[in-house]
């Protein structure tokens, strides 16, 4: 479960005050799959990284029972004289699991062969995408926070991450960022739309793509 408590971000930006958060309340059970929806700006990539601990809210908090994943496929927090084997060895150590054992798992699961030991900043973006989403992978957690994730990497590679993925939810909870409604549909049970700073939570996740299709202004296609 994670609960946001009157989660409220705010930046400032030219002398310009925007809002992403404005004092959220909202409940993500266990066990369910939440598909964030909103348009392009609303604040879904910064409420990830809140729920990840990687961006502080401007004020209020965010409370979990179980373990939260960082962004699936994120490779930013990389370093780049490391080695990919070397930086998944320091993930491991941070995050309390089998080093040797992460290590062989990513190793086999990105597939970059003897680059897996090149440093980390020689990698081409395809290579950083198979590095992060095989680290991702190979951490057990209660809740995976995605944004576009299967969109990386070639095709091979995209349906072997959604096997594994897939995989993964069969016993895990999710929050899901995508603009793809076909991929939101597979992949969660409910859904959650943000839009000017507030947030609407939905039973089911087909409800929370009609509320945000309406906002966006797509027209109703149904009986056509």
């Amino acid at each position: 479960m994670i609960r946001l408590e009157n989660l409220t971000k705010i930046y400032y930006a030219d002398g310009r005050r925007n809002v992403v958060a404005d004092r959220l309340n909202a409940v993500f059970p266990t066990g369910q799959s939440v598909g964030l929806l909103g348009r392009n700006g609303a604040g879904k990539s910064t409420l990830l990284r809140m729920i990840a601990g990687t961006a502080l809210p401007t004020s209020g908090r965010i409370v979990s029972d179980g373990t939260i994943s960082w962004p699936v496929g994120f490779a930013g927090s990389f370093h780049q004289d490391l080695t990919g084997a070397q930086n998944v060895r320091f993930v491991a150590r941070i995050y309390g699991v089998d080093t040797d054992e992460l290590v062989d798992y990513v190793d086999e699961f990105a597939g970059l062969g003897a680059k897996y030991h090149l440093p980390f900043g020689s990698y081409s973006s395809g290579m950083r995408s198979r590095l992060a989403m095989g680290c991702s992978m190979g951490i057990r957690f209660d809740t995976y926070l995605v944004d576009e994730v299967t969109s990386v990497g070639d095709a091979e590679f995209r349906e072997k991450s959604q096997v594994v993925f897939a995989d993964r939810m069969m016993n895990a909870s999710s929050i899901v960022v995508s603009h793809s409604m076909p991929m939101i549909r597979r992949l969660c049970t409910m859904g959650a739309v943000l839009e000017k700073g507030r947030i609407e939570v939905f039973d089911n996740v087909n409800d929370a793509i009609a509320y945000h299709e309406y906002i966006m202004g797509v027209p109703d296609t149904v009986g056509d």
